[in-house]
């Protein structure tokens, strides 16, 4: 598994995901054995640390004692080797596991936010005016795909014809973030952002995400604080105000 699935069972589990993500993620869950099984594991061992982790001192204490345990533990596994009885192989892989999703439980409490964290960007289906299916076709499937170089290359292609397109100005910068062209990205935001539009709200969380890609905490939570209850988005900024409160 990798760190973005045990944000996704995480978020899941908290009823952060959208109805759409809940959805594949459930099917994914339905088809999928492996992440089944390592979502099953993640919540017991969650369920587990929340309840015996409530308050920061007692988050310090455990931690300090979960590195004990684990000294503890590999010491034993070198005496281990000595020793003419065998433990079962599965014994190591469980108790290594369980380690990992501790070590990433606390992780997530301890380390400062970073934009990996909260850019989970759903799958695009857009419209546009004239006759460029085509374009737009490869614009959607490169932008999906995480290919932000292309998806940029024709979000470009599609502006020159339909400029006004809010929509495909969202996403295009959306990928210049992505790559990273911070000044072009919050300009064409903070323009839908000024509109009467219905894409305003997204506009300003993904400025904020923008703002925290570059580490500007400062912005990034003046924006944040700009959201209205009612956007799609609202339940992940609050969890990203209290990260960097």
């Amino acid at each position: 598994m990798q760190e973005q699935d045990y944000i996704t069972f995480e978020a899941y589990l908290t009823g952060d995901l959208k109805h759409e993500e809940q959805l594949a993620f459930e099917k994914r869950l339905n088809t999928d054995a492996d992440v089944k099984l390592a979502f099953e594991s993640y919540k017991n061992a969650s369920k587990f640390l929340k309840h015996h982790i409530e308050n920061d001192e007692k988050n310090q204490a455990f931690k300090t004692n979960l590195e004990s345990v684990s000294n503890t533990y590999f010491q034993n596994k070198a005496v281990a080797k000595n020793k003419v009885k065998r433990i079962n192989p599965w014994y190591y892989s469980v108790a290594a596991a369980a380690i990992l999703l501790i070590g990433f439980f606390i992780g997530q409490q301890f380390s400062n936010p970073v934009y990996d964290d909260f850019a989970n960007y759903e799958s695009i289906s857009l419209t546009v005016r004239g006759s460029q299916q085509d374009v737009l076709t490869k614009a959607e499937t490169a932008f999906n795909n995480k290919n932000y170089q292309n998806a940029n290359k024709y979000f470009s292609e599609l502006l020159k014809t339909d400029a006004s397109n809010l929509e495909l100005k969202l996403y295009n910068a959306v990928a210049l973030v992505e790559l990273d062209r911070f000044d072009e990205a919050d300009a064409v935001f903070e323009n839908i952002i000024a509109s009467p539009s219905v894409y305003r709200n997204k506009a300003t969380w993904y400025l904020a995400l923008s703002k925290l890609k570059q580490e500007d905490n400062v912005a990034c939570l003046k924006i944040l604080q700009t959201l209205p209850k009612d956007a799609d988005d609202y339940k992940q900024a609050q969890k990203l105000i209290k990260k960097l409160d």
